[in-house]
């Protein structure tokens, strides 16, 4: 895995400048409030508003993206993400509520209004934008999928899981991955299907499957989990890609926009050098795009119906999307190396819009 991730980001920049195309687009359906009459900030944060409290679908459990410590307090990459949007929606990131879901109820709960925005390790696909209806967002982790195998199978790559049964949960695409793989090899991969992660990761310490198989960050996550670690690897093999991000309902595009341009915020915080400890001492920067993103001047925050200290207390919060990327996945964490995930500066396809 991290081989291909080294491999991908070695052309980083020029992709990193088609990713941001691509965000360029999808910008391009934002366009201002006053050309489109827009009433800001739109339903969602008026509801947001009035209960006092943001409520954030997350992973109900998995190192890395979102759980709960010993105390019981969520923490991860898409916790910070809804820490995030709070201090920017509500002032304080302490006011959300985190409904932990499966990934067979994950839309259905966004659909139902239950939870205002998802942000749970969540591939962005056609389906799920055109079919479901989903407003899908921005990629906040780029990953693929991979197998999480035990050792003693002797395997060094995907294409020697002929006659292995990888175990997997239901409700996403990794059925449908692994069999378009198996296709495509002339291969015969078995797939035993659970409803929850962590069921699982037993059934493959118990000896039921030869492996597991889900996008590379969770693979990374769960492997940790796992009662002898060095016991399983990460195959080399990315199988698919996997862009995870944030997801909403569609038909509110002042939500969409708050959402995008929060994602936004965090690696642009990253791109200048601004940091959760330093946040204070850099509204008072020359550079204008940190004025900007700071609120100093430009009035950004109040476009959208926010304060112009949305970012700057954000921020603050969590830190910028690097510090963020490094609490929980990086070297005293799991390990994973940012590769795709880096800034496009750096070789990554993280491509911030600017704030202009």
């Amino acid at each position: 895995m991290t081989g291909f991730l080294t491999r991908l980001s070695s052309a980083g920049r020029a992709v990193g400048m088609a990713a941001g195309a691509a965000a360029i687009a999808l910008a391009a359906t934002h366009a201002p409030a006053a050309a489109q009459g827009a009433n800001w900030p739109g339903a969602t944060v008026d509801a947001i508003k009035k209960r006092g409290q943001l409520s954030c679908g997350v992973d109900s459990g998995i190192p890395g993206f979102a759980f709960q410590d010993d105390k019981g307090a969520w923490k991860g990459f898409d916790v910070a993400y809804c820490r995030a949007i709070a201090a920017a929606v509500l002032g304080d990131p302490e006011k959300v509520k985190y409904v932990g879901t499966t990934t067979p109820s994950r839309f259905t709960i966004l659909q139902s209004g239950e939870i205002d925005v998802l942000i749970r390790d969540s591939t962005l696909t056609f389906t799920r934008s055109v079919q479901l209806g989903l407003a899908e967002i921005a990629i906040n982790f780029y990953a693929g999928q991979a197998f999480l195998v035990r050792k003693s199978l002797g395997v060094k790559s995907a294409a020697d899981l002929n006659g292995a049964t990888i175990c997997m949960t239901t409700g996403a695409t990794l059925e449908l991955n692994v069999a378009d793989y198996a296709r495509s090899h002339g291969t015969k991969i078995g797939s035993l299907l659970f409803e929850k992660t962590d069921e699982a990761i037993a059934a493959m310490e118990a000896g039921r499957c030869d492996g597991y198989t889900d996008d590379s960050g969770s693979v990374a996550a769960l492997r940790s989990t796992v009662k002898n670690p060095d016991d399983y690897v990460i195959l080399p093999d990315l199988i698919s890609k996997e862009p995870l991000g944030i997801h909403a309902r569609s038909g509110d595009d002042q939500w969409a926009k708050i959402l995008f341009w929060l994602d936004a915020a965090l690696k642009t915080a990253e791109e200048f050098g601004v940091t959760r400890a330093n946040a204070d001492q850099m509204k008072d920067n020359k550079d204008p795009f940190i004025r900007r993103l700071l609120g100093t001047e430009g009035d950004f925050g109040k476009l959208m119906g926010l304060d112009d200290q949305w970012a700057l207390r954000a921020i603050k919060a969590v830190g910028n999307y690097g510090e963020i990327y490094d609490e929980f996945f990086g070297p005293k964490a799991l390990g994973l190396p940012r590769g795709l995930n880096n800034l496009y500066t750096k070789g990554g396809l993280q491509y911030p819009l600017p704030f202009r």
